[in-house]
């Protein structure tokens, strides 16, 4: 069974990273106020009809209305995660019954008292897909039903739901589920599965689901199937997901970090023939500048949660957010950004990432901003060197070498050079 169902949440506690919508709905339980229609929406994976079918439950648990079911009377069992089904819970999916027939024949059966519980609950899924045409045929419906009658909507685009039914809802947004919260949900799962997991698989797994539960555990239930002996590795983690190897960042990284040009385009070379996709690795290469500027900014973004790495990572990530400068990281996101945009349905998507690197290279080519403010930040940081080696009596061991003027005669650049230092 898919990990995604095998651990879907059975009671209102389960749902991880929900609580603004949780617990008021508790509340409403406890208290006795049931509404006869509800609006979920949100991204698709975060909890929408795992919550409705979890409200169900509690509306038609034997000791309910309670907003912790019992787990043990019929209508808990058949309306459990993995159950068969209660017959006066029924769930619609209106991406395939959204036209006015179909809400006509809802209309006429919504009107016969349940079979044996408490309430008849209507779960509509994918709401928006409903035409104007059927909202309109269940529009007397959902502003005046039986007082048996239960209304959930969920929906991925509340705006196209229909103004007339949406204001006769309470509405409940759900939202994306934070990286930290995720990430401890994946580890939980990982230690009941039995299977290790290196640490740096899991913010892969909660960066390529996106905030996404049932997307980041479909992730991990393929890199769990696959694992070996040795359990989930990062190399083959970072091959099914097709993500960049944090090793090739780091070189790129560190070759702009240096001004080394050749390690540059070798690294781009190597990104190639590992058969990365480019723009899958300029987009990688931009989260790390992201990280980069908030390493400089928050020297403790790790604990904060701000920052998902194993530690030696985040120590290299410091580093180099050291060497490079908030000035430079970013120019550098900024030129990524616009190499990204340019991408999208390129033909030559290796040419675009070779000249984002040339872009990166070359401060003094262009007159903007922030090219400006990287060439300050690049003599700032040579002063600091000289000033620090001349109290030592050496040279600057690590300042970065003078580039020559376009068109300069080489006399004219090596007299210019000690007059910038000074």
């Amino acid at each position: 069974m898919a990990l995604y169902r095998k651990y879907r949440s059975a009671t209102f506690a389960e749902v991880i990273g929900q609580e603004h919508v949780t617990e008021p709905l508790r509340a409403a339980l406890a208290a006795g106020r049931i509404n006869h229609a509800y609006l979920f929406s949100g991204p698709r994976g975060c909890g929408k009809t795992s919550s409705a079918r979890i409200l169900a439950r509690s509306l038609n648990c034997a000791q309910g209305p309670t907003p912790d079911p019992c787990g043990v009377c019929d209508s808990c069992v058949e309306l459990a995660p993995n159950g068969p089904g209660s017959i006066d819970v029924i769930e619609i999916d209106a991406a395939s019954h959204g036209g006015v027939d179909d809400a006509r024949d809802l209309r006429e059966r919504a009107f016969f008292a349940p079979v044996r519980d408490r309430y008849k609950v209507y779960i509509i899924d994918e709401a928006h897909m409903v035409t104007a045409q059927g909202f309109n045929a269940l529009l007397k419906l959902v502003e005046e039903p039986p007082d048996f009658l239960v209304f959930v909507f969920a929906t991925t685009e509340p705006d196209k739901v229909l103004t007339t039914i949406r204001s006769r809802t309470h509405h409940y947004p759900f939202r994306l589920i934070p990286p930290q919260t995720l990430r401890a949900h994946l580890e939980q799962i990982c230690a009941a599965e039995g299977i290790a997991v290196e640490p740096a698989v899991l913010p892969l797994v909660v960066r390529a689901g996106g905030g996404s539960a049932r997307d980041s555990l479909s992730i991990l239930d393929q890199l769990l199937a696959g694992a070996g002996p040795e359990g989930v590795t990062y190399a083959r983690a970072v091959a099914l997901l097709g993500v960049t190897d944090s090793a090739l960042l780091d070189e790129m990284v560190d070759a702009l970090a240096a001004g080394d040009h050749a390690a540059v385009y070798a690294t781009v070379d190597r990104v190639v023939d590992a058969g990365h996709d480019p723009r899958r690795f300029a987009s990688d290469l931009l989260d790390r500048f992201r990280d980069l500027l908030v390493l400089d900014a928050v020297p403790d973004a790790a604990d904060r949660g701000l920052v998902s790495a194993p530690g030696d990572q985040v120590n290299r990530m410091t580093d180099q957010a050291m060497r490079l400068g908030p000035a430079t990281v970013t120019r550098f996101a900024e030129i990524v950004h616009t190499a990204l945009l340019e991408m999208r349905g390129s033909t030559a998507p290796r040419l675009v990432l070779e000249l984002l690197c040339a872009r990166m290279q070359l401060p003094d080519a262009a007159t903007d901003s922030a090219a400006l403010l990287q060439r300050l930040e690049r003599l700032e940081r040579r002063v600091t060197l000289g000033v620090a080696a001349a109290a030592a009596g050496t040279a600057p061991a690590g300042a970065d070498p003078v580039p020559p003027e376009p068109n300069a005669p080489a006399g004219r650049t090596a007299a210019k050079a000690p007059a910038e230092k000074a």
